[in-house]
């Protein structure tokens, strides 16, 4: 019978760290700031480069510029969630793309009645990349 050792536990993970539960960066350049960001009822964890993938933004042409409100930024261990100072940030981002999405499909049936429907939808998308993250002013 092998050992738990063997089994998995106590092994070195891929960082060189004996603990693999939390995404625990190994140098302090690691650290990157993020954002959650509303945007269409949703909300979105970016960072910046990221390319997110948000409900259509009907406004906003190829190339414009556009800004998310934020609900929290973290920027390594300094968390900010107060209302009033996220009031004054707004996460900066450019449209790449306006895209579909998968098709889904929509099938209505009810038994001995010879009901039938089907349909077809396809969400329509804004991809943008998020080019700035303003800190928080202390």
């Amino acid at each position: 019978m092998p050992s738990r050792a063997a089994a998995g536990r106590g092994r070195p993970c891929v960082t060189g760290r004996l603990d693999c539960g939390g995404a625990v960066p190994e140098r302090e350049s690691e650290i990157r700031v993020y954002a959650i960001v509303r945007s269409g009822g949703r909300q979105h964890k970016v960072a910046v480069g990221d390319i997110v993938e948000v409900d259509k933004i009907s406004t906003a042409k190829v190339g414009d510029t556009v800004e998310l409100s934020t609900l929290l930024v973290v920027d390594g261990d300094a968390v900010t969630s107060d209302p009033w100072v996220l009031a004054g940030i707004k996460v900066q981002a450019e449209v790449v793309d306006h895209h579909k999405g998968q098709k889904i499909d929509i099938l209505r049936y009810k038994n001995k009645t010879g009901y039938r429907r089907r349909q077809g939808h396809r969400q329509q998308y804004t991809a943008i990349k998020v080019t700035e993250i303003p800190a928080a002013a202390k």
